[in-house]
């Protein structure tokens, strides 16, 4: 995407050749900074404290941390200590385990005098492979975004509620659920945007504004519990959201408060879109509201938050009473039966085991096979 004229990626490698570059989303959207991954550390703090976020550039990043992890230590060793280390920094996101295995069992066959350079081009793999997988998706997204102006008798802006952020900045390009929105806008099909501010880090708020501002998306940001009386009034057309984890049953795990916004959806006639990397498949799961993963993150995420002052300063202010104790729940699950489809790179498909196993036989895992990989962890 653009930023100022200049094409980006948002993880890209340096002029050495070795140093991986990321833009810093904790410094958005009122600073531009490009952080530095030069270790194994610097990777998992990266993916840990959120300089990068969203399920795909998650994984891309834990890609290329293997990588610099065998530029320290390409022994068995190292490789065992990168992958349980990386595996480590975000628990929900199904990508981080998806990278980390497919670099594990590519690497860990091989010599390691040359487990630098395989590990590398694997990681440019995947994140070229995401760009496909995001553009893919934004074309399928963009059919059903224009069906809904086509039977509106195009005439109207369509009107999409998003929540979180699952644009450009969660993937290495293009995005998931705003994938269809800017292939929309670009072919001239007129847009608006509701985006949900996203409590308690803000990621609608900062990042999705910053990026629809950018790409002259017409948007809004809204209070996360405004949802359902847009929805109540007509305002909203539709919902796109993207998803960290999916179940093989389509239950669908995604940022806090994305289940409201299901509920609030399904009572109103509103249909519901999930934009859905097949990597963010986890097929040895059926019951997403049991076995997903929940994350729970520093309270303090909760109790403070950071902003512009009108001088320009930066600042961490503190919302709550002193010695106020918070929960931070980072992640909920949405049951498949509030999915009117996901918007997967094959096409768009039910919110079920069929629907999924009809787009991805080749991956799709027996239920019998997945009963029996529970009983045995």
């Amino acid at each position: 995407m653009n930023i100022d004229g200049t094409a980006y990626r948002t993880i890209w490698l340096g002029d050495d050749g070795a140093t991986v570059e990321v833009i810093d989303q904790t410094q958005l959207p009122h600073r531009f900074d490009v952080a530095k991954l030069t270790s194994l550390e610097d990777t998992s703090h990266a993916i840990r404290d959120m300089l990068v976020r969203g399920a795909p550039l998650i994984g891309a990043t834990a890609a290329y941390g293997m990588a610099l992890a065998m530029r320290e230590d390409s022994t068995d060793s190292g490789l065992a200590n990168a992958h349980a280390m990386l595996m480590a920094a975000r628990p929900t996101a199904i990508n981080l385990r998806w990278a980390l295995d497919d670099m594990l069992l590519r690497l860990e066959s091989q010599p390691t005098d040359v487990r630098v350079g395989i590990a590398y081009e694997r990681a440019a793999q995947v994140c070229d492979e995401d760009v496909a997988i995001n553009s893919a998706i934004g074309d399928h997204g963009f059919e059903v975004i224009r069906e809904f102006y086509e039977a509106r008798g195009g005439n109207s802006p369509i009107n999409i509620l998003t929540h979180c952020n699952a644009g450009w900045l969660a993937t290495v390009d293009w995005g998931t659920a705003l994938a269809p929105v800017y292939k929309a806008h670009d072919a001239g099909i007129p847009v608006h945007v509701w985006a949900d501010e996203t409590r308690p880090r803000n990621q609608g708020a900062a990042l999705t504004a910053w990026e629809l501002e950018r790409h002259g998306v017409s948007y809004g940001v809204v209070a996360d519990n405004a949802g359902g009386h847009m929805m109540q009034q007509g305002l909203v057309d539709l919902c796109i959201t993207g998803t960290d984890r999916t179940a093989a049953s389509g239950d669908v795990a995604n940022k806090i408060g994305t289940y409201l916004k299901a509920l609030a959806a399904d009572d109103n006639d509103v249909p519901f879109y999930v934009g859905l990397p097949s990597p963010t498949i986890d097929w040895t799961i059926m019951d997403g509201v049991r076995d997903i993963p929940i994350e729970k993150r520093d309270q303090e995420e909760v109790t403070h938050i950071s902003g512009k002052t009108a001088e320009g300063s930066i600042t961490k202010v503190q919302l709550t009473p002193d010695g106020a104790k918070a929960v931070n729940y980072a992640f909920d699950v949405t049951p498949a039966r509030l999915v009117t489809g996901l918007i997967t790179e094959r096409g768009v498909c039910a919110a079920s085991r069929d629907g999924l196993a009809g787009l991805f036989p080749e991956r799709a895992t027996p239920a019998s096979e997945v009963l029996r990989r529970r009983r045995r962890r």
